[in-house]
């Protein structure tokens, strides 16, 4: 594998991106396939009380590790632009120490207060996710180091291997806990054998979380071992005069991570707020059963927004990548070369989150049938659910490019007031849609949607305002969007002309979908959205022009 210190120089965007952004798909393709299997064992209600400890599993891991790789690739790429090696280095071991101290407490929070913020029934899974926190922040550092060095292919495939043990855990252990516990897997009649047979279950794909991390941490420490020697030899041979003290060090990490966190945790809290108010308060406000609106729940964050989340894996990789590299420009005060990356990677991403935006609100109830058999009760549901989501898509990929920008050129406090401000709309939106309407779990989709749609604007203003920036419209996202609206009506009508012949809706979807990238890519090139610079900067886009010269389609 590639040394960091020689692949330093690494600098393009969409290649570092596409590293991570493929591990980010494997792994969540992994995340759907074991979804499935583990719905089947554990039931909605099971998957419900995994989605409500996960959900404040998530806030706690977000405010003390989640933001540590985004936090030091920023601080150590900052040295690496000015060849501040041993500071760099130096930077790496506070930062071990950080994490050390943060973790461990945040876990022990975690675990002894698990009552304060789940249901009792989800008591149990929650103590079951607090060990992880304080591992994720020691692999949060060794990713953050790496990707500072524009060295991606490390943290791409600890996220493969964490997903892989993850997904055989999950499922083995759910299983293991249930037969165990009941003595059997049948569903018991009872309420109370329902319920223990859902906190079981959501146990053991707790625990299968957490393994998966420990996999990922021992991969990485392997990767830094083996980088180790011309790490510390740079360092050794660094000519800088001024080596930071620890006090300088610690101060500049808590300056730089403590907004990262708050950003972060701004920006995500909207799942245990929303999951507070729809799974308890909620029920109480218009009689509903609980244990019906836990099952609910877990349709649409466990099946829906699973996902959602998926082409969302790329805007993450791209926010990943694009930090280190504009916070070099940035230090070296290349505002120019900042502004060519930033126009780069927004339009990178909406090629490709607008069509999967549209592939997922065209085949949304198949998808769902395919990926979870057992919702076909629930399809309607599932299905709308989804279909809201899939407009945030393309609003969450935006903000969340928009906002790793925003921190990337210093502007690390716009980011939070932009979530709170979004955050709050949302919060209302949503009381009052379950306070007046009926529209139950539906109502947390729409307001998910609004609350992705002002983060999307808010931050665009800002990165503008900060920079000087204007993102080009048309070749960004007005061709894209025209692109994909011909990919789903070809692929939709496809679809319709194979379920004619009798074949089943979730065997139908395939081959309509596979149809549709060929024809979205197709489309984008008669459109000229995309120019012959842009597709040699794609991974083996020299071999994908001289296709695309071979068969006419560009001169």
């Amino acid at each position: 594998m590639t040394s960091v210190v020689n692949n330093e120089k690494n600098d393009n965007l969409v290649v570092q991106a596409s590293f991570l952004a493929a591990a980010g798909i494997v792994s969540r393709v992994i995340g759907l396939l074991y979804r499935g299997p583990l719905s089947s064992i554990i039931g909605d209600l099971g998957l419900g009380y995994y989605q409500s400890a996960y959900a404040f599993y998530t806030i706690i891991l977000l405010v003390s590790s989640y933001s540590i790789p985004s936090a030091v690739s920023k601080i150590i790429a900052q040295k690496l632009a000015l060849k501040e090696y041993r500071n760099a280095h130096r930077l790496f071991l506070g930062a071990f120490i950080y994490v050390l101290i943060v973790g461990l407490a945040a876990s022990m929070i975690l675990y002894f207060g698990a009552s304060l913020f789940v249901e009792e029934a989800a008591v149990p899974v929650l103590r079951v996710f607090a060990p992880t926190i304080f591992l994720y922040g020691i692999l949060g550092v060794l990713r953050g180091y790496f990707q500072a060095h524009r060295s991606m292919s490390q943290t791409s495939l600890s996220q493969i291997l964490e997903q892989i043990i993850n997904a055989i855990v999950s499922v083995g252990a759910a299983a293991l806990f249930i037969k165990i516990s009941l003595g059997t897997m049948e569903e018991p009649a009872d309420t109370p054998g329902q319920i223990l047979r859902g906190v079981r279950g959501a146990q053991g794909s707790a625990l299968g979380t957490g393994l998966g991390v420990v996999t990922a941490l021992i991969f990485m420490l392997i990767m830094y071992m083996v980088n180790r020697n011309a790490i510390l030899k740079r360092a050794a041979e660094d000519p800088t005069e001024k080596f930071d003290s620890f006090s300088e060090i610690f101060r500049s990490i808590i300056k730089v991570v403590t907004p990262f966190i708050l950003n972060t945790a701004v920006y995500n809290v909207f799942a245990p707020i929303n999951n507070k108010i729809f799974v308890e308060l909620y029920p109480a406000w218009r009689e509903v059963d609980q244990v019906i609106t836990t099952s609910h729940w877990g349709i649409f964050s466990g099946k829906a927004q699973v996902l959602s989340n998926i082409p969302i894996a790329f805007s993450s990789a791209m926010a990943a990548a694009i930090i280190p590299q504009v916070s070099a420009f940035i230090v070296k005060r290349d505002k120019e070369s900042a502004r060519t990356k930033i126009g780069l990677g927004v339009k990178t991403t909406m090629l490709i989150s607008i069509p999967c935006a549209a592939g997922l609100f065209t085949f949304a109830a198949p998808v769902m049938l395919l990926l979870f058999p057992n919702t076909r009760p629930n399809i309607a549901l599932g299905s709308h659910c989804l279909m809201a989501l899939s407009v945030s898509v393309v609003l969450i990929a935006l903000s969340t490019l928009n906002s790793s920008i925003l921190q990337s050129i210093g502007r690390l406090n716009a980011p939070i007031i932009n979530s709170v401000i979004a955050l709050a709309i949302q919060t209302l939106l949503l009381v009052v849609l379950l306070t007046f309407t009926d529209l139950d779990v539906f109502a947390v989709a729409i307001s998910y949607t609004v609350y992705a749609g002002i983060m999307a604007v808010l931050n665009q203003l800002s990165v503008r305002k900060a920079i000087g920036y204007r993102q080009e419209i048309e070749k960004t996202f007005v061709k894209p969007f025209a692109a994909s609206a011909a990919m789903s009506l070809i692929s939709y009508g496809l679809y319709r002309l194979i379920l004619l012949s009798g074949c089943d809706e979730r065997l139908a979807v395939i081959p309509a979908m596979a149809v549709a990238v060929p024809v979205y890519f197709v489309f984008l090139i008669l459109l000229d959205s995309v120019s012959e610079a842009e597709l040699k900067a794609l991974p083996a886009g020299g071999r994908i022009v001289r296709i695309l010269k071979t068969v006419h389609l560009i001169k």
